[in-house]
């Protein structure tokens, strides 16, 4: 049995069924793998902060960038 629940919506069976044009449904599928991906970033990041793998931005800029970190500390 289909039933129309709500704009955009129908229920078939026991579950409400949400239709969007593909155009949306791309938008919302992008936007959930950005998400996910950023998600893993920051998971590896905290690990290797856990394993001590990391060093504060304050080093590596003094390390790396010198220039730009005597710029912002005077």
């Amino acid at each position: 049995m289909v039933k129309i629940v709500e704009k955009n919506s129908i229920k078939i069976g026991k579950e409400p069924v949400v239709i969007l044009p593909l155009k949306e449904y791309k938008k919302l599928l992008k936007y959930e793998l950005e998400k996910e991906y950023i998600d893993e970033i920051v998971k590896e990041g905290l690990k290797e902060k856990k394993e001590g793998k990391t060093e504060p931005l304050e080093s590596f800029l003094k390390r790396e960038y010198p220039k730009l970190y005597g710029n912002y500390t005077h």
